[in-house]
Order: C-alpha cells, then structure tokens, then sequence
C-alpha cells in the first residue's frame, strides 16, 4: 500500500469480512486487538465498515504495561476504550488487560478466559525490534501458557517513547503482561498491520531471515491464514 491511510483500509475492511463471516458461520465471533500507532487506520475502518452486528462480538486484549493506570495517556487499556470499545458501544464483552492488578494473577484470569474459546481474528503488527504483542527477543515460542509476564528491552522501550507515548525514556515501563508467541498462532486468522519506516529493518528481518525467537514476528510465516498489510516505507528493503 501506498501510504498508512490506504494500509489501514484495507486491513480494517478485511478485518471486518472476516469478522462478519464469523458471525455467519458460528453466530458469534472472537476477536484479538492490538494497540499502537500500527493500528490507527485499520481500527477507524474496521469500526466504520456497516453489517457487523457487535453484540455477538467478544474482544479480547493483546497487550499492556505492567503498573500505569489506566487514565496513563500511554495506558491501551485508554487506548482500546477510547478508540474502540465506545465507538461499538454494543459490543458483547470487552476483555481488558488491568496492568494495576498482581500480573500473575492477571495472567491466570485472562488465561481461563481465553482457554475457552476460539479465536476467530486477531489484529496484530509488528514492533521496531520485531516483536510481536510485547513478546521481544528472545521471545518465548514454548509457553502455552496463553498470557504471561514479559520484560521489554531497550528497543522497545526507546520505541514508546519515540512515540509520543512516555515523557522520558526513564518513564517507560520495564515489565509487560502479553498475549504469549503460541496464543496469538491459536488465531484463526491473523491480521498484521505495519505501517513506517522506522518498521523497515524489522519487515525484512522477519520476513527475509530464518524464523527465529530473536524476530518474533517472524513466526507467523508459519501460520496457515496470516494477511500482512504494509505501508511502501514499512517495505522498502524487502528484496
């Protein structure tokens, strides 16, 4: 695609078939959103693409920092309910990551939750460092365990902050609850956003080297009914 506008549309309208071929087939449908900059345009079209009937709709969350409340301009729990949640008002349930919460526990209540269901489209993008969710290299391809405690190296953390999203680097959370490498694979299907230059190096090395756990990303190479959208800066150095 083009540009990030352009990226975005095309990746919120198939998000949304996707979504309402779920609710065709099933009469419900479970879904996985991420957060970031990556996910601006494809979430403003999701939501603007008519006929899903939200009410058969459960979301669940891919991501948060451990200990920043939620009224942190940083927060996705802010992030989702702004951006998403209030604007589908109807939505089923909207499973929210609590970073105020003890993170093992947290773990434990999201994991018993999304044990019992399907995922039938996950909305996901890829970091600077080529993480995936907060899984940052090394991630951890083993662990079933469906949310886990992660902690974010330099590259992501200098990645927040270059954002916008954190007043210094010092200010950055040092430790995250994420959706882990085997969870986001349960998906059904995957949707992966990746607008940027500054997202370029990391493309090519997950699409251009061997999969490996220092380019996370890269292993969803491996799953059946992946969809990348990139932007012509996320893509320039793909040979």
């Amino acid at each position: 695609m083009e540009t990030p506008e352009l990226m975005g549309k095309a990746a919120g309208i198939r998000a949304a078939e996707s979504i309402k071929n779920a609710l065709d087939r099933q009469g419900y449908a479970n879904i996985i959103l991420a957060t970031g900059t990556s996910q601006f345009h494809t979430l403003q079209n999701l939501i603007a693409t008519p006929g899903i009937d939200w009410r058969r709709v459960t979301m669940f969350h891919l991501d948060e920092y451990i200990g920043i409340p939620m009224t942190h301009p940083a927060s996705f729990r802010k992030y989702l309910t702004e951006r998403f949640i209030t604007q589908v008002p109807e939505l089923n349930a909207a499973h929210l990551i609590d970073g105020e919460n003890e993170p093992l526990a947290e773990c434990r209540r999201l994991g018993d939750l999304i044990r019992t269901v399907t995922i039938d489209v996950a909305l996901v993008g890829i970091g600077e460092n080529g993480h995936l969710a907060f899984n940052d290299p090394p991630a951890d391809f083993e662990t079933d365990e469906p949310y886990i405690v992660v902690d974010l190296d330099e590259a992501c953390r200098q990645q927040q902050f270059g954002e916008g999203w954190f007043p210094s680097l010092d200010a950055v959370p040092k430790q995250a609850i994420s959706m882990s490498i085997r969870q986001i694979m349960k998906s059904k299907q995957i949707i992966c956003s990746v607008p940027d230059e500054r997202k370029a190096v990391a493309v090519r090395d997950c699409l251009e080297k061997p999969i490996s756990n220092m380019h996370p990303a890269g292993i969803l190479r491996q799953h059946p009914n992946c969809a990348l959208y990139l932007d012509r800066a996320a893509a320039a150095l793909l040979q």
